[in-house]
């Protein structure tokens, strides 16, 4: 374990942040500085069958040590960080025995990590976290994941006394812009099923996700001399702002939580002769889901019957609930939960909400839960991590290693 914390400071130093408006992949050149770091390392340790693809796809093998055929299994992880929030010069800050009281990130310009207001961080007192300096993201999601798994492939290779069937391991590039499974090969990959590690707090063991769909409103407008514009001027920004007032106004991130759905605006811009809302659409139930896309198309053709056919709207799916590939092997959960509990750890089944690699995987062929990291505050300055949450993800896989190979008669 002593390698953990230097190998996530070491991470997330590197920039890689994802760009969704790229057409590459990976979609932004400084991913690849990772890596080709991160497959160096994997052959540090001892892995085989390391290979990195055209696209920056990482994959490597730990070789079973047991004479009986044992399922193979996976673990992926993805090393892009989100573009929500700047992930240069990353210069995380290490707060040894948290004293449970607010931790000042940036006295220059006043940013606090407050318990008052991220509740959460009192459950730490005592422990070590990890935060940002107040002018980025940290990037635990996911290079926390990354230092994990690495961390316990290495702890594998090292005890071979602990007994394990053929373990696979894959990195992936994009996540964050809902691409990071898009060119994963899952033949090659070759395991039965896997586990991203990629979610939150300690305990958390998700199979369930939003359905999910982006969307983009664009109005075209007609441009007039404001003082001779009556029954002539079609304002784009106005029947935008109208758009926007016929959706659900209790139906956003901010009001709603366990398997509600919600509509995220979450980009605006516009002039007189041309407007364009982007937004995202989520939802765990597939009925509601539907109803949703259906309600943003209503209000399109109630707008263009108000106001004329200045109104479109595309709907672009991107993501599907992995419960429905999932449930079916139902056991690939329990065998994570069995490995939590012999941690002592308590397990909290729940929803994502949100998407994950394991959500596209699953529905290619690669059934795959999601299983803590142990960030806080994602894609933002807040962002922190306690070492022991990565530790206990460290055990955990370790653990289900173990467990998998043990079930097998």
């Amino acid at each position: 374990m002593e390698k953990l914390l230097p190998r996530f400071l070491e991470y997330v130093k590197t920039d890689t942040q994802s760009d969704p408006y790229s057409k590459t992949t990976p979609s932004t050149e400084k991913q690849w500085d990772l890596a080709k770091k991160l497959v160096m390392e994997l052959h540090q340790i001892g892995m085989q069958e390391v290979s990195i693809d055209e696209n920056a796809y990482i994959m490597a093998t730990l070789p079973g040590n047991m004479d009986k055929k044992v399922p193979t299994i996976g673990f992926v992880s993805h090393f892009d960080t989100s573009p929500d929030f700047s992930g240069r010069n990353v210069k995380p800050q290490i707060i040894e025995n948290y004293d449970g009281k607010d931790i000042v990130l940036n006295k220059l310009k006043n940013i606090v990590l407050s318990p008052d207001y991220f509740e959460d961080l009192k459950a730490y007192e005592g422990q070590t976290l990890i935060t940002t300096d107040g002018t980025t993201l940290l990037g635990a999601d996911d290079k926390a994941g990354i230092a994990e798994i690495i961390t316990a492939m290495e702890y594998l290779n090292d005890h071979p006394e602990i007994k394990h069937g053929k373990i696979r391991i894959a990195f992936t590039p994009d996540e964050e812009i809902g691409r990071g499974a898009h060119k994963f090969d899952v033949e090659k990959f070759g395991a039965e099923w896997a586990y991203t590690m990629d979610g939150s707090q300690v305990g958390e063991l998700e199979y369930e996700n939003f359905n999910a769909a982006k969307a983009k409103i664009t109005i075209t407008g007609k441009s007039v001399h404001p003082g001779y514009a009556k029954n002539k001027m079609v304002n784009a920004i106005g029947i935008a702002n109208d758009f926007l007032t016929l959706l659900p106004p209790s139906e956003v991130p901010e009001h709603t939580a366990g398997r509600e759905g919600f509509f995220h605006v979450h980009k605006i811009k516009g002039e007189i002769e041309k407007a364009e809302v982007e937004l995202i659409i989520r939802d765990h139930d597939a009925v509601h889901f539907q109803a949703r896309k259906e309600l943003l198309n209503d209000i399109k053709d109630k707008l263009n019957k108000k106001y004329g056919d200045y109104v479109s709207l595309t709907i672009e799916d991107q993501y599907k609930n992995m419960r429905e590939k999932v449930e079916p092997m139902y056991h690939i959960v329990e065998i994570a939960e069995e490995a939590m509990k012999s941690l002592q750890i308590e397990p909290i089944i729940k929803p994502i909400r949100g998407g994950t690699d394991g959500s596209q995987l699953s529905f290619m062929g690669l059934p795959c839960p999601n299983i803590f990291a142990g960030g806080h505050n994602f894609h933002g300055k807040y962002e922190y991590i306690p070492l022991e949450s990565m530790e206990k993800a460290v055990k955990v896989i370790v653990r289900i290693c173990e467990l998998t190979a043990s079930q097998i008669k």
